[in-house]
Protein backbone atom coordinates (compact mmCIF):
# COMPACT_ATOMS: atom_id res chain seq x y z
CA UNK A 1 0.00 0.00 0.00
CA UNK A 2 3.00 2.11 0.71
CA UNK A 3 3.90 1.61 -2.63
CA UNK A 4 1.09 2.79 -4.31
CA UNK A 5 0.36 6.34 -2.02
CA UNK A 6 4.11 6.89 -3.30
CA UNK A 7 3.18 6.77 -6.80
CA UNK A 8 -0.31 9.01 -6.17
CA UNK A 9 2.20 11.52 -4.30
CA UNK A 10 4.39 11.52 -7.63
CA UNK A 11 1.89 12.06 -10.58
CA UNK A 12 -0.01 14.58 -8.61
CA UNK A 13 3.91 16.36 -7.84
CA UNK A 14 4.19 15.92 -11.96
CA UNK A 15 0.60 17.23 -13.06
CA UNK A 16 1.68 20.39 -10.40
CA UNK A 17 4.98 20.90 -12.45
CA UNK A 18 3.11 20.92 -15.94
CA UNK A 19 0.48 23.20 -14.59
CA UNK A 20 3.56 25.88 -13.48
CA UNK A 21 4.87 24.94 -16.68
CA UNK A 22 1.58 26.16 -18.82
CA UNK A 23 1.45 29.28 -16.20
CA UNK A 24 5.11 30.36 -17.53
CA UNK A 25 4.33 29.83 -21.21
CA UNK A 26 0.65 31.67 -20.49
CA UNK A 27 3.06 34.65 -19.19
CA UNK A 28 5.07 35.24 -21.41
CA UNK A 29 5.02 38.61 -23.81
CA UNK A 30 3.32 37.99 -26.53
CA UNK A 31 4.67 38.09 -30.37
CA UNK A 32 3.98 41.71 -30.89
CA UNK A 33 5.63 42.79 -27.84
CA UNK A 34 8.78 41.10 -28.49
CA UNK A 35 11.65 43.26 -30.24
CA UNK A 36 12.87 40.68 -32.00
CA UNK A 37 9.75 39.75 -33.94
CA UNK A 38 8.70 43.77 -34.04
CA UNK A 39 8.27 45.06 -37.29
CA UNK A 40 7.80 49.16 -38.02
CA UNK A 41 5.08 50.13 -39.95
CA UNK A 42 6.33 51.26 -43.63
CA UNK A 43 5.45 55.03 -44.13
CA UNK A 44 2.92 55.86 -46.64
CA UNK A 45 4.66 57.76 -49.67
CA UNK A 46 3.73 61.16 -50.39
CA UNK A 47 2.22 61.67 -54.04
CA UNK A 48 2.89 64.95 -55.15
CA UNK A 49 -0.37 66.02 -56.85
CA UNK A 50 0.95 67.16 -60.69
CA UNK A 51 -0.18 71.23 -61.07
CA UNK A 52 -1.16 71.70 -64.44
CA UNK A 53 -0.84 75.48 -65.43
CA UNK A 54 -3.55 77.54 -66.35
CA UNK A 55 -3.37 79.48 -68.76
CA UNK A 56 -3.77 83.57 -68.11
CA UNK A 57 -6.59 84.43 -69.49
CA UNK A 58 -6.48 87.30 -72.31
CA UNK A 59 -7.88 90.53 -71.76
CA UNK A 60 -10.88 91.57 -73.90
CA UNK A 61 -12.05 94.96 -73.70
CA UNK A 62 -14.75 94.06 -75.95
CA UNK A 63 -15.68 91.09 -74.31
CA UNK A 64 -18.67 92.43 -73.49
CA UNK A 65 -19.68 93.61 -77.17
CA UNK A 66 -18.92 97.25 -76.68
CA UNK A 67 -17.00 99.40 -74.13
CA UNK A 68 -16.34 103.31 -73.26
CA UNK A 69 -13.61 105.04 -72.98
CA UNK A 70 -12.70 109.23 -72.54
CA UNK A 71 -9.96 110.54 -73.78
CA UNK A 72 -8.29 114.10 -73.68
CA UNK A 73 -6.43 116.36 -75.93
CA UNK A 74 -5.99 120.11 -74.06
CA UNK A 75 -9.07 121.73 -73.66
CA UNK A 76 -10.54 118.93 -75.50
CA UNK A 77 -12.72 115.86 -73.99
CA UNK A 78 -13.65 113.20 -76.09
CA UNK A 79 -16.01 110.15 -75.77
CA UNK A 80 -15.48 107.64 -77.49
CA UNK A 81 -17.69 104.05 -78.09
CA UNK A 82 -16.12 101.08 -79.83
CA UNK A 83 -17.73 97.72 -81.05
CA UNK A 84 -17.78 95.42 -83.18
CA UNK A 85 -20.45 93.48 -85.61
CA UNK A 86 -18.66 90.61 -85.29
CA UNK A 87 -18.91 87.98 -81.91
CA UNK A 88 -15.69 87.50 -80.26
CA UNK A 89 -15.75 83.75 -81.17
CA UNK A 90 -15.04 85.07 -84.81
CA UNK A 91 -12.75 87.03 -83.91
CA UNK A 92 -9.63 84.52 -85.80
CA UNK A 93 -6.60 85.16 -86.96
CA UNK A 94 -7.65 84.80 -90.64
CA UNK A 95 -11.39 86.43 -90.21
CA UNK A 96 -11.66 90.11 -91.73
CA UNK A 97 -12.42 91.56 -87.91
CA UNK A 98 -14.49 95.04 -88.38
CA UNK A 99 -14.07 97.71 -85.09
CA UNK A 100 -16.53 100.72 -85.22
CA UNK A 101 -16.23 103.88 -83.18
CA UNK A 102 -18.81 107.19 -82.51
CA UNK A 103 -17.09 109.94 -80.88
CA UNK A 104 -18.41 113.49 -79.68
CA UNK A 105 -16.40 116.04 -77.58
CA UNK A 106 -16.73 119.23 -75.15
CA UNK A 107 -14.43 121.79 -74.63
CA UNK A 108 -13.41 123.85 -71.81
CA UNK A 109 -14.22 126.59 -71.61
CA UNK A 110 -16.66 126.88 -74.33
CA UNK A 111 -16.54 130.04 -75.53
CA UNK A 112 -18.81 128.95 -78.85
CA UNK A 113 -15.44 127.70 -80.44
CA UNK A 114 -15.78 124.92 -82.93
CA UNK A 115 -14.07 121.51 -82.59
CA UNK A 116 -12.78 119.31 -85.61
CA UNK A 117 -11.73 116.17 -85.98
CA UNK A 118 -9.09 116.25 -89.06
CA UNK A 119 -7.49 112.53 -88.56
CA UNK A 120 -8.60 109.26 -87.23
CA UNK A 121 -5.33 106.87 -86.81
CA UNK A 122 -6.00 102.91 -86.27
CA UNK A 123 -2.62 100.59 -86.05
CA UNK A 124 -3.61 96.87 -85.48
CA UNK A 125 -0.23 95.16 -83.57
CA UNK A 126 -1.03 91.81 -82.64
CA UNK A 127 0.71 89.60 -79.98
CA UNK A 128 0.43 87.08 -77.33
CA UNK A 129 2.44 86.30 -74.25
CA UNK A 130 6.13 85.84 -75.21
CA UNK A 131 5.92 88.41 -78.23
CA UNK A 132 4.81 91.00 -80.13
CA UNK A 133 4.50 90.88 -84.42
CA UNK A 134 4.74 93.12 -86.89
CA UNK A 135 2.30 96.13 -86.98
CA UNK A 136 -0.47 95.86 -89.39
CA UNK A 137 -1.29 98.64 -91.89
CA UNK A 138 -2.29 101.45 -90.37
CA UNK A 139 -5.81 102.71 -91.28
CA UNK A 140 -6.69 106.35 -91.65
CA UNK A 141 -9.37 108.42 -92.24
CA UNK A 142 -8.57 111.90 -92.86
CA UNK A 143 -11.17 114.82 -93.93
CA UNK A 144 -10.57 118.21 -95.76
CA UNK A 145 -9.48 120.88 -93.45
CA UNK A 146 -10.84 121.82 -91.03
CA UNK A 147 -12.05 118.29 -90.54
CA UNK A 148 -15.33 116.94 -88.86
CA UNK A 149 -17.55 118.89 -86.56
CA UNK A 150 -16.98 116.47 -83.65
CA UNK A 151 -18.67 118.81 -80.59
CA UNK A 152 -21.45 117.93 -78.90
CA UNK A 153 -24.33 117.69 -80.06
CA UNK A 154 -22.09 116.68 -83.64
CA UNK A 155 -20.52 113.20 -83.75
CA UNK A 156 -18.49 111.43 -85.62
CA UNK A 157 -18.56 107.57 -86.95
CA UNK A 158 -16.18 104.91 -88.87
CA UNK A 159 -15.84 101.37 -89.19
CA UNK A 160 -11.71 100.11 -89.61
CA UNK A 161 -11.34 96.57 -90.25
CA UNK A 162 -8.48 94.46 -88.62
CA UNK A 163 -7.17 92.45 -91.16
CA UNK A 164 -5.12 88.64 -91.08
CA UNK A 165 -3.22 88.50 -88.39
CA UNK A 166 -0.44 85.10 -87.64
CA UNK A 167 -1.96 82.15 -86.69
CA UNK A 168 0.27 82.39 -82.93
CA UNK A 169 -1.31 85.72 -82.46
CA UNK A 170 -3.91 85.38 -79.02
CA UNK A 171 -4.59 89.10 -79.16
CA UNK A 172 -4.01 92.33 -81.27
CA UNK A 173 -3.86 95.91 -79.70
CA UNK A 174 -5.67 98.58 -81.50
CA UNK A 175 -4.30 101.84 -81.37
CA UNK A 176 -6.03 104.97 -82.20
CA UNK A 177 -4.88 108.45 -82.62
CA UNK A 178 -7.03 111.36 -82.88
CA UNK A 179 -5.86 114.60 -84.19
CA UNK A 180 -8.10 118.36 -83.33
CA UNK A 181 -8.16 121.40 -84.63
CA UNK A 182 -9.65 123.69 -82.37
CA UNK A 183 -10.45 127.30 -83.48
CA UNK A 184 -8.90 129.93 -81.07
CA UNK A 185 -12.22 131.98 -81.35
CA UNK A 186 -15.70 131.37 -82.57
CA UNK A 187 -15.03 133.71 -85.26
CA UNK A 188 -11.35 133.20 -85.46
CA UNK A 189 -10.02 130.99 -88.99
CA UNK A 190 -6.90 129.90 -86.76
CA UNK A 191 -6.84 126.80 -85.01
CA UNK A 192 -4.84 125.10 -82.50
CA UNK A 193 -3.82 120.83 -82.88
CA UNK A 194 -4.33 118.83 -79.87
CA UNK A 195 -3.87 115.31 -80.32
CA UNK A 196 -5.09 112.26 -78.33
CA UNK A 197 -4.38 108.52 -78.09
CA UNK A 198 -6.13 105.28 -77.13
CA UNK A 199 -5.70 101.20 -76.96
CA UNK A 200 -8.15 98.68 -76.97
CA UNK A 201 -7.10 94.61 -76.36
CA UNK A 202 -8.93 92.44 -78.15
CA UNK A 203 -8.88 88.62 -78.20
CA UNK A 204 -8.19 86.92 -80.86
CA UNK A 205 -10.28 83.34 -80.91
CA UNK A 206 -9.14 79.58 -82.56
CA UNK A 207 -10.11 78.72 -85.60
CA UNK A 208 -12.43 75.94 -85.00
CA UNK A 209 -10.66 72.43 -85.29
CA UNK A 210 -12.41 70.75 -88.16
CA UNK A 211 -13.68 67.33 -87.18
CA UNK A 212 -11.52 63.57 -88.18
Amino acid sequence: MGDRVRRGRAALGAIGAGAMLLALVGCGAPPWAQGGGQTTPSSSPTVSASTTPVPTPVPNDLSSGSTEKKVTAGAIAATVKYWSTLSMDRWTATALKPVSISMDTTVTPNDGQQVYLQRATMTAVPGNATQSFAPLTPQVDQSNPPGYVVLSPYSYSQTFNVGEVPAEATFVTLQFTYEFLLQTTPTSSDFAKQTASDTLTVAIARDATPAG
